[in-house]
């Protein structure tokens, strides 16, 4: 089968908008910034300003969301606001409104897939050649590595033997796209599990079916870029969220109310995920803690990552807590600071908690292997703070350094070897939602997920991440969507971007949420990242695309009622209302979206 498939683009819309405070002082600056990125922000700050590095302080005590849209973007916005604020010699504060910060910075960049598939009679996939092309924008920015993440993800969770897959970064003339949750990687699963139901619908097998025969089901099976699986079980995930959702009687009753009813029709959906965890680019695999033990027992902790909502500090303070065995109350982060912690990578690729986290276990193990010495010599039962004030009194370092580097190697592209990722955060996701034919509306009835996370170090944090990333990804692929004025929206000013503000631009909204939403954290203790644990920030997002493929299911039943059922029908992503009503009635060529 051969096919294609347009990928919209997508706004961060986090809740916090741009902003910054430069404050000079003694020649130095102070750069306060709503970034992801300390280091980069350090960096262009001190090139505007032609000054060393060592005068310019990055510094973040927390952001109001940034899902990759601050990983670069806010950087122009702090080199404006240093030039101010020397040229003033007082502080400078820029806080860009919602309407501009929209219309300036990047999204996620908008793809189109192109697939031509071999397989057998019995659906299994034997070849896969694939073309994307993405949307940078009017500069480079992170295009490249988004779409190489991309190309990476082009199999999703599907183990195929003969597979080619070419990218191609597109140069336009709108605002330079950059990275989002996932990072091209749910832009090259969403064309894998296009053609997954394209192979469904000319074999006639249900495309569940075919998902289950084309899965990674060993540690050794191999990537199309030649890496393991290693220790991950997608079949047996999908048992589970096949048990845990009662799939098959719901598939079933599916079946029977799109019998009886014609103008409502239902979907379910059930879809895999297998994100990398790592940067792509090896030398961002690092990261560094410092910890520090007060006299009184308390500990500071400091580390090169950003909270950004996602639960980092709450994590790396259990870490501390539990390697020192002190009280969670008594460890404390105060903000992420580039005049303690140099060079940090930026808080992305979910690897957050991964790389601080092992840096901040290295430390501790360095401090507890001092303080059991002094410990050792003091005998009976000393509380912590005696032994840390004896540590003290005998001229015992109470500070410690940690550093990690995660064992990934990168990926040559010339020469096809490399290990671009540390190891596989999977999940599996069943969604089941009613569609009004005539309106295009619809509803999510219920959405069940099974996310193996390895030994989560705060079950409730990564709960919260799991169903974020989940309606994120649903708003991707069923209601976000950026237009401008071109050949498919002649009703707008030539080239005018019309999506700059809520109110031509829709996110989820609590109507939107799965009426029923459960979520299940699978254990595998022999995750390689700390504690056991996974990253978790990005892998669960591209499962909201589950409801995208449940509607498109109720579609196909839809126009089996004006005569059309039987033929494989193009659709784009975002499936939204409009394209849902068009679809079901059997209205052609209205469906593309803007690149």
């Amino acid at each position: 089968v051969k096919g294609d498939i347009s990928i919209g683009g997508q706004e961060h819309f986090y809740f916090e908008p741009n902003a910054v405070i430069v404050t000079p002082k003694d020649g130095e600056l102070i750069v306060e910034s709503s970034t992801q990125n300390l280091n980069k922000t350090q960096k262009f700050v001190a090139s505007v300003m032609g000054m060393d590095a060592n005068r310019v302080t990055s510094k973040v005590r927390r952001l109001g969301g940034g899902f990759g849209g601050k990983e670069t973007q806010t950087i122009p916005y702090a080199c404006a606001a240093a030039v101010a604020a020397h040229h003033e010699n007082r502080p400078v504060r820029l806080v860009i409104p919602r309407d501009q910060d929209i219309q300036t910075t990047g999204k996620r960049h908008p793809f189109y897939g192109q697939y031509e598939v071999g397989f057998e009679e019995d659906g299994k996939i034997t070849a896969v050649d694939m073309q994307l092309y993405s949307n940078g924008g009017h500069s480079h920015d992170l295009s490249f590595p988004v779409m190489e993440r991309a190309l990476f993800h082009s199999d999703n969770s599907y183990n195929i033997p003969n597979m080619r897959t070419v990218g191609k970064v597109c140069k336009t003339n709108v605002f330079s796209n950059t990275a989002f949750r996932g990072f091209g990687g749910p832009q090259g699963m969403l064309v894998a599990e296009t053609y997954i139901e394209h192979v469904a619908h000319a074999t006639g097998l249900p495309p569940h079916v075919i998902r289950q025969r084309n899965l990674y089901s060993s540690p050794d099976d191999t990537t199309h870029f030649g890496m393991k699986m290693g220790s991950t079980d997608l079949p047996r995930i999908m048992r589970e969220c096949k048990e845990m959702s009662d799939f098959e009687t719901r598939y079933q009753e599916v079946a029977a109310f799109n019998q009886d009813n014609k103008w409502k029709k239902k979907g379910i959906s059930l879809i895999p995920s297998k994100f990398g965890l790592g940067f792509t680019f090896a030398a961002l695999n690092q990261a560094h803690c410092l910890v520090h033990i007060y006299t009184d027992g308390s500990v500071l902790v400091t580390h090169g990552g950003v909270e950004m909502g996602q639960g980092l500090h709450t994590k790396i303070l259990q870490i501390v807590a539990e390697e020192l065995d002190v009280p969670f109350d008594k460890v404390y982060f105060s903000e992420s600071d580039t005049s303690k912690i140099a060079s940090a990578s930026p808080t992305a690729a979910s690897m957050g908690s991964d790389l601080n986290g092992m840096a901040a276990v290295d430390a501790c193990q360095r401090l507890k292997a001092r303080l059991d010495e002094q410990k050792s010599q003091m005998g009976g039962n000393p509380s912590f703070q005696e032994v840390v004030l004896n540590a003290y009194m005998n001229r015992v370092s109470l500070t410690e350094h940690g550093f990690h580097k995660a064992p990934v190697s990168g990926f040559n592209f010339e020469t096809g070897e490399g290990r671009p990722f540390h190891y596989w955060t999977t999940g599996f996701a069943c969604s089941e939602v009613e569609l009004d034919v005539l309106t295009g509306n619809h509803r999510v009835l219920r959405s069940d997920i099974a996310m193996d996370v390895g030994k989560s170090i705060n079950p409730e944090v990564d709960v919260g991440q799991i169903e974020g990333a989940f309606v994120q990804g649903q708003g991707l692929t069923t209601i976000e969507e950026l237009t401008w004025g071109d050949k498919h929206h002649e009703w707008f000013r030539p080239g005018h971007f019309f999506s700059n503000g809520p109110g031509n631009y829709k996110i989820p909204s609590m109507d939107d949420i799965p009426r029923t939403f459960n979520v299940k954290l699978m254990s595998n203790i022999d995750s390689p990242a700390v504690h056991s644990s996974r990253g978790i920030g990005e892998p669960p997002l591209f499962l909201g695309a589950s409801v995208m493929f449940a509607l498109r299911g109720a579609v196909a039943q839809a126009r089996k009622e004006v005569g059309v059922g039987e033929d494989w029908f193009h659709f784009d992503s975002p499936l939204t209302s409009e394209r849902l009503c068009l679809l079901s009635n059997g209205l052609e060529g209205a469906h593309r979206g803007s690149w």
